[in-house]
């Protein structure tokens, strides 16, 4: 159902208060609430921060993926100066069957440049047919009294993986939750160990010149993090845990602000979350953030199977597992650049393929390390299809991403670092 369009004025009446250098960026922090076929926006709260990482050359998102977006645009003119697309809790929440009827609200933020005069901020989301609806319209003067103007709660920062000017890089944000105080020098290490599980792993390894990674210490009060499914809860710097929409495995937090707030000390593109856990868990939203457990056996394999859904889109390749109804149907191409319905297959991976390769390709072992359309994946056993037999976005396999995923990463690289897409 569509939503009317509202427009809430924030002119000030108040003068601009120095402040010691020019903000950067402006954080809008929201809140997105509703069922399964409505969708309300409403602003929380505005905060200027030190710095805005997103690509010079880019300001226009260049690819059509994700289920929200945000336009800015100047007042009272239709030419729009900056564009961001990512995904959310909610839209996941709403192809949940038992939360059919019971509208929630979750937490979000986006960041968009520092505006230099009054601008519209427009929401929007894709409906049932993958069109974009607007649902929202804020007019900001960047001057209001209400705009908070104090810096980020100041924590600990070091640079891990420095490969130069973060206006020119991808930048990624590694924040630790359920690690102590004590716990610091051990979340050191483990930030250090997943920052090279990132940096080996193809086609990261060959375009780590193009990466930064960040860390910033935030201490919780207890260790590890909430186990809803066992009755344990915990008080940590995130508010992280097990159990959402009811899949044990799958590890989210609602306490966006906070996250923003302690990533704002760092120019960051990317949030990554570790978890001090050693039980199997993990998550991912595109644009949104990633999570996944530190002390897990197969850590290596859930950072850059999170990491590639967070940064890159790509969807789950695999079959069952998740409670989700008709997540991609059938009878529409998935926006994701690495599975298909065959719908529009000419806009996927069509052109990599050998003009032998069958379609669908059979699982047979002539094919098991060509690009092909091998049937089961995005939770569904048949109508969705993947380009590989086998794919870190498919089973537990630390290092092997399949050419269509590295394309699609290699593109998202080039977009944060500022550099041509052609």
């Amino acid at each position: 159902m569509k939503i009317a369009c509202i427009t809430v004025f924030l002119f000030a009446t108040i003068a601009l208060k120095a402040v010691p250098s020019p903000p950067q960026g402006l954080r809008i922090d929201y809140t997105r609430s509703g069922g399964t076929h409505q969708e309300h926006i409403h602003i929380y709260r505005l905060t200027q921060e030190p710095y805005f990482s997103g690509p010079p050359r880019h300001m226009l998102f260049p690819f059509d993926y994700g289920n929200h977006k945000v336009e800015v645009s100047l007042h009272k003119k239709d030419t729009i100066t900056y564009s961001y697309h990512y995904n959310s809790l909610f839209r996941e929440w709403q192809h949940i069957p038992y939360e059919a009827n019971s509208p929630r609200t979750f937490p979000g933020s986006v960041k968009i440049p520092y505006p230099q005069q009054p601008v519209n901020i427009c929401f929007y989301s894709r409906n049932h047919s993958q069109q974009w609806e607007k649902k929202q319209t804020f007019t900001i003067d960047p001057n209001h009294d209400m705009i908070r103007r104090t810096p980020p709660k100041d924590y600990t920062v070091e640079k891990i993986h420095d490969s130069g000017d973060y206006k020119e890089k991808m930048d990624l944000v590694i924040l630790p939750d359920g690690y102590r105080e004590d716990d610091m020098e051990q979340f050191h290490r483990d930030a250090v160990r997943f920052k090279d599980y990132l940096i080996n792993c193809e086609p990261f390894k060959t375009h780590k010149d193009k990466i930064n990674v960040w860390r910033v210490d935030v201490p919780s009060i207890d260790e590890g993090i909430s186990k809803p499914h066992r009755g344990k809860w915990k008080h940590t710097a995130f508010s992280t845990h097990y159990n959402t929409f009811g899949f044990r495995r799958y590890i989210t937090t609602n306490d966006h602000y906070s996250l923003r707030e302690a990533a704002a000390n760092t120019p960051y593109d990317l949030i990554f979350i570790l978890v001090n856990e050693t039980t199997y868990g993990g998550g991912g939203i595109f644009n949104f953030y990633s999570i996944a457990s530190s002390g897990s056996r197969q850590a290596a394999y859930l950072m850059i199977h999170e990491f590639g859904h967070h940064m890159a889109f790509l969807a789950d390749e695999y079959e069952g597992g998740t409670g989700y109804e008709n997540y991609y149907p059938t009878n529409m191409e998935p926006l994701e650049p690495n599975i298909t319905t065959l719908v529009a297959f000419d806009q996927k991976w069509k052109h990599r393929m050998a003009p032998t390769t069958p379609v669908p390709t059979p699982e047979k072992p002539k094919y098991k390390d060509q690009v092909g359309v091998f049937e089961g994946a995005g939770y569904e056993t048949k109508g969705v299809f993947r380009p590989y037999m086998s794919c870190s976005m498919r089973s537990a396999q630390y290092d092997h991403f399949c050419p269509v995923c590295q394309q699609a990463i290699i593109r998202m690289i080039k977009y944060y670092a500022n550099e041509s897409l052609d």
